[in-house]
């Protein structure tokens, strides 16, 4: 059978053996009226007050929004949000939007624009935070190391952070706090929050936050600097809103985890011998950085020693010339990834987590915007195509093959179920 694939910009399929089991998250349905729920919502928040009571006085507003990695419905949520501010009679010129890039590289002005809307980068303050610049201050410290974020933010008078909510691979979950730490933190600080220590461990994974010390720090150094009102969505296949969680931290990111993990984890009876996965699409697959979500979430469900089928197009290459970029080429084995050792530096966790991944499973990429070089430093094997990349695996693993199909790759936590 065929089964479609979240690929690129368009999609793609892949042939598959009838008795495969295609895993995918509960498709709930867009609110009716995304615009009218984002602004009740303002108006009536899970909890604390009310945005028009939160904004009184206000000289300065900061409003953050994910980058051009995530799939944030920005275009929706942003224009009923500042509309709302106009009505609580803040005027635009005291409003500063900040684009949450944690170390992913800034958008070009065409890129902003498709991010947000003409409209809003032509009227607004724009900041593109630079984790690298000398814009951030310190607010604190966590487990003994300063915690630095951007000043526009730390500064402002009332503090707003938009995202939305997902599994994430060793955060537990995105949206709520992550907008600030890693979004507007420093690069030291990042770097802390992805100490190789906290990635190796175990609790570091989907959908796990009590413990998880990625999480933990994340949280707690949001918490010195705190957003007045956190703004989270949840999103279906088509990006479009399923519904929306206003309040203070960390209640009302924790009522939106609840909710995303309740559509998004799906239990499995056993492990398959080969798993075909994606990183959900643009934007999520626009390079092999991010494409390692994908491949984490085949591994929760792969049989040691067997077989992964990843499809992302990485129209943005590695990228290449950057840390990770140099890590994959500088690694022999997966023990050179994997390793959770030594000082913390930019992109070790993408690399810790791939060769942890391939220290489980050969990896096969099919990746159009890969040059042929590129998988091979990676340690995967080149999949030019997914067709034959299945057979050729399926040939080697025998008729008997469990296999699984997960076409959303990492919005869908698939997990086996315990015996016993």
């Amino acid at each position: 059978m065929r089964v479609g694939l979240a690929y690129g910009r368009h999609g793609t399929s892949v042939d598959v053996p009838d008795s495969a089991e295609v895993i995918v998250p509960v498709d709930e349905p867009a609110l009716e009226d995304e615009a009218t729920s984002i602004t009740t919502a303002l108006q009536r928040p899970w909890g604390g007050p009310p945005l028009h009571e939160l904004a009184a006085g206000a000289e300065r507003v900061a409003v953050v929004f994910p980058d051009l990695t995530r799939p944030m419905p920005n275009r929706t949520v942003l224009p009923p949000l500042l509309a709302e501010l106009a009505r609580c009679g803040i005027p635009d010129d005291r409003i500063t939007l900040l684009c949450a890039t944690g170390t992913h590289r800034q958008a070009t002005a065409a890129e902003m624009e498709e991010l947000v809307g003409p409209e809003i980068v032509g009227r607004y303050a724009m900041v593109d935070h630079d984790a690298t610049s000398d814009a951030h201050v310190a607010v604190g410290a966590v487990d003994g190391v300063p915690v630095l974020l951007q000043r526009e933010y730390v500064e402002a008078d009332l503090r707003i952070v938009t995202g939305f909510v997902e599994p994430h691979f060793f955060a537990g979950f995105s949206g709520g706090p992550k907008a600030v730490c890693p979004g507007l933190a420093a690069r030291a600080t990042i770097l802390e929050a992805h100490h190789p220590r906290r990635i190796a461990d175990a609790r570091a994974t989907f959908v796990t936050r009590e413990g998880n010390p990625v999480h933990d720090f994340v949280r707690a150094a949001t918490a010195l600097a705190p957003p007045h009102l956190s703004v989270d969505v949840a999103i279906n296949r088509a990006r479009r809103v399923t519904a929306v969680f206003t309040g203070p931290l960390p209640g009302s990111h924790d009522a939106a985890c609840a909710h995303v993990q309740f559509a998004a984890v799906r239990e499995v009876g056993a492990s398959y011998d080969l798993v075909v996965s994606t990183n959900g699409g643009y934007p999520l697959d626009r390079n092999l950085y991010q494409a390692v979500k994908g491949m984490a979430a085949a591994e929760r469900i792969v049989c040691r020693g067997g077989i992964i089928v990843m499809a992302a197009a990485c129209e943005d290459g590695v990228p290449a010339g950057g840390a990770f970029a140099r890590l994959l080429a500088d690694a022999r084995t997966p023990a050179d990834l994997a390793g959770a050792s030594g000082t913390p530096e930019l992109d070790r966790w993408q690399a810790q987590v791939l060769g942890r991944v391939l220290a489980r499973a050969e990896v096969h990429l099919h990746a159009e915007g890969l040059d042929g070089h590129a998988p091979t430093s990676a340690l995967l094997t080149l999949a030019p195509d997914l067709d034959d990349a299945v057979a050729t695996a399926l040939g080697r693993l025998g008729p008997r093959a469990r296999v699984a199909v997960m076409p959303e790759g990492p919005l869908t936590v698939a997990t086996v179920r315990p015996t016993g």
